[in-house]
């Protein structure tokens, strides 16, 4: 039996495909657009996963959408009648809804069949349900508690939940207007970062300022009861919506505070205005009382659901730095954020939910590694290297793996391209760039010269998988870059690159088991330095990670990368 999975209309538009409940192949559209989180209905994504399987469309069983527009259409009516949003705003909803509704003729177009010969029974699955589905069905877990936080989707922000076996029952849930994540998302656009999915980057300013500004924003956002709300006073977005458009591209989003909120924090800043003390201190305000309304959220949920096991998803579970305090906030014991936490997870979460709750099949999946895409053979990458101007040489893996560790500790950067591309915002090992966390000038050495974006924004320690414990105060596993945790005080100076301006790492951790090539250039590095980590960030430059070797070739003669490893072809500028 195939399933498939479709986020579609929305940012991070994605697809991934289920095999008899095993997850075969899963991406994202952006990959294949070229434009970060693109948005619209993600064809190319489909083709790959269909491709994948040696299998066409008219063979898929089951088509699970991410979205379900009849859900909670008693709340919905009942904030029309009595909140009377602009007309715009119900123009925008309509819109959207009115296309997801025409899949099977997308499909149909896209693939050049007939509507009719798309046998797949159709279902559309709410979309926490789907965030729930794609961290719960996919945990280690047969047992936990379950707390799904987003902006808003099917007119719902927050679900508090329990997992048990193949099914999962909901506590309690925030609906529209009030939401955790538009907070965080207005303040974002407040301080001029209007691209969608900039909030990571108001998280990495964070920890350069203090929380001067936190009983401002205790203001706008108060626990109550087992969740939380809004002072709407603050906010347009229950009277005018979210204005959000995308024209097949990456979603713009318009900012949504209100006059009140600048009369309290001052003006709104430009895009790309330059960030001083107050921004920082803002920044840093905003995650404190993010990370305060989370653990709430999270210690009522265990107090209804006392287990100690926790399931965090939706795109408020992107915060990588709350993610590493939750054992030590809350009492759950151990928690689990699956790769692709935000929405481009509901594709395979929808897959999910139909193949265990719809279907009542059991569980028989583990969501170990994050390497669902696309993959290209040395054969190939050396073909593409004859388009560009560069030397191409084929290595053996032990010589290829020497002349890595060589350049590494010699202080170049490398690109490192191998086997296939990870799902979800994240580089973990398939498509990166290394480098020595040990050069204290490293950081502004990618920033700048390769990367071209904020000095502020830190970059990940890939660690050994079996070492975390000796660097890190907290020893928990993160195979997808999804915590942060304190690096050990004696340890810091060891690692200068990698270590944020707080203490911190946004950690990876590396097992043999999940990517056995990128485990032993890490180990490697290890046995010659002493240092079980090496520095790991996206190989792209203001671009989706890198899909196909051509374009990991571009980034590299477009920047001042050093060299770049294309599965075994060793390449340099001629």
């Amino acid at each position: 039996m195939f399933i498939l999975g479709i986020n579609a209309y929305h940012g991070d538009s994605s697809a991934a495909l289920l095999h008899n409940g095993q997850m075969v192949a899963a991406v994202e559209e952006e990959r294949f657009r070229r434009i970060k989180h693109w948005a619209g209905f993600p064809s190319e994504s489909i083709r790959y996963c269909l491709a994948h399987a040696g299998i066409g469309i008219e063979q898929i069983d089951h088509i699970a959408l991410s979205f379900n527009p009849k859900a909670n259409v008693g709340k919905k009516a009942l904030f029309a009648l009595t909140q009377r949003p602009s007309l715009q705003a119900i123009l925008d909803r309509l819109g959207r809804q009115s296309k997801t509704l025409g899949i099977r003729d997308e499909l149909a177009s896209a693939f050049g069949v007939e509507a009719e010969s798309i046998r797949a029974k159709l279902h559309n699955v709410e979309h926490h349900d789907s965030h729930l589905a794609s961290g719960f069905f996919t945990s280690p877990f047969d047992r936990a508690a379950l707390l799904s936080v987003d902006g808003m989707g099917d007119f719902v922000s927050t679900v508090l939940a329990k997992g048990d076996g193949n099914r999962f029952e909901k506590f309690s849930e925030v609906f529209y207007p009030h939401s955790l994540g538009f907070l965080y998302n207005a303040i974002t656009l407040y301080l001029g970062f209007h691209s969608y999915g900039d909030e990571y980057k108001v998280m990495g300013l964070a920890p350069y300022g203090e929380p001067v500004y936190a009983d401002e924003f205790r203001k706008m956002i108060q626990p109550k009861g087992d969740t939380f709300e809004l002072n709407l006073d603050y906010f347009r977005h229950q009277r005018d919506g979210i204005s959000m458009s995308w024209d097949d591209g990456s979603p713009k989003v318009q900012p949504f505070h209100s006059e009140l909120l600048e009369k309290r924090l001052g003006p709104a800043l430009a895009p790309r205005a330059e960030m001083g003390e107050r921004e920082q201190n803002l920044a840093a305000s905003l995650q404190r009382v993010t990370e305060e309304i989370l653990f709430h959220l999270l210690n009522r949920l265990h107090a209804k659901h006392p287990v100690d096991d926790v399931v965090v998803v939706g795109g408020c579970a992107m915060n990588s730095v709350a993610n590493g305090k939750i054992t030590r906030n809350t009492p759950f014991k151990r928690a689990f954020i699956p790769v692709g936490a935000a929405d481009n997870g509901t594709a395979f979460g929808a897959a999910f939910d139909v193949w265990n709750r719809v279907l009542g099949q059991p569980r028989g999946f583990e969501l170990t590694h994050g390497f669902w895409g696309p993959s290209f053979t040395a054969e190939q990458c050396l073909a593409s290297t004859r388009k560009y101007p560069v030397t191409a040489t084929v290595l053996e893996e032990e010589a290829l793996f020497e002349r890595t560790v060589d350049a590494l500790c010699d202080g170049k950067v490398v690109g490192w391209f191998q086997g296939r591309c990870e799902f979800g915002a994240r580089a973990l090992g398939c498509r990166s760039l290394v480098a020595d966390p040990r050069r204290a000038d490293m950081r502004d050495i990618i920033n700048l010269k390769i990367k071209f974006r904020e000095k502020f924004r830190p970059f990940a320690p890939s660690i050994l998988a079996d070492h975390v414990g000796e660097w890190f105060e907290i020893d928990e596993p993160s195979p997808f870059m999804e915590k942060v945790f304190p690096i050990r005080a004696e340890k810091r100076a060891q690692i200068p690159a990698v270590t944020h301006v707080d203490g911190s790492g946004r950690l990876q951790s590396v097992t043999k088991e999940s990517n056995p090539r990128y485990h032993e250039l890490i180990r490697r590095f290890h046995a010659r330095t002493g240092v079980p980590i090496v520095l790991n960030t996206s190989l792209n430059e203001n671009e989706p990670i890198v899909h196909t070797p051509e374009q990991a070739i571009d980034c590299f003669l477009r920047t001042q990368m050093d060299h770049i490893v294309l599965d075994r072809v060793w390449v340099d500028r001629t």
